[in-house]
Formats: C-alpha cells, sequence, structure tokens
C-alpha cells in the first residue's frame, strides 16, 4: 500500500470553510452596522445556521474585532463550540479524503 496525496480534495474541503467564514464574518459585520443605525437585523437564528455550517471562526473573529454578540454568552458558546466540532471534522476529512492509502 501505498499513500497519495489529494490536492483537489484538500482545496475543497478548506474552501469551504474559508467561504462559510467569510460569509459568517461578513454577515456579522452587516449585523452589527444595522444595529449601530437601528435597521433590519439578521435574524439569530440565521448566525447560529451559520455557524453550524462551519462558520464558527468567522463568528468569534467578527466577535473580537467588530465587537459584535460580544456579550452573548449564547453566541461565545455557540460560536467555541461549533468551531471546535468543525475544526476536529475538517481534521478528520482531509485525514480521509487528502491523503488516501492506495
Amino acid at each position: 500500500m501505498e499513500m497519495y496525496f489529494n490536492g483537489t480534495a484538500l482545496a475543497v474541503i478548506l474552501g469551504y470553510y474559508l467561504l462559510i467564514n467569510i460569509i459568517m464574518y461578513v454577515t456579522m459585520l452587516i449585523d452589527k452596522k444595522r444595529a449601530v443605525k437601528d435597521g433590519w437585523r439578521i435574524p439569530e437564528k440565521n448566525l447560529y445556521l451559520l455557524a453550524v455550517l462551519g462558520g464558527g471562526i468567522g463568528g468569534l473573529i467578527a466577535m473580537v474585532f467588530k465587537r459584535h454578540k460580544n456579550r452573548h454568552l449564547d453566541f461565545i458558546l455557540v460560536y467555541t463550540i461549533t468551531a471546535i466540532l468543525h475544526l476536529i471534522v475538517a481534521y478528520l476529512l482531509i485525514g480521509k479524503f487528502a491523503f488516501v492509502l492506495n
């Protein structure tokens, strides 16, 4: 048996997580701007959904750098837990699909 590297699988996995976290960060940024201007807000269920889909790291970065939702314990917990879980999932996916035994 020999192991080979599958760059396409790695690009897809990393690309997905990069994209979902950018979407989460931008969504939090938009919500922060709307909160300041008393505009229509993004529903919390949408923010939770993005976190569950893999955007927890983007949410945490937005909490730190944009100071949005950083006083809400539920958001801190959800973003932290989903970030940790998705890091584990990404690690397992990369191990399973990017480095394949032949």
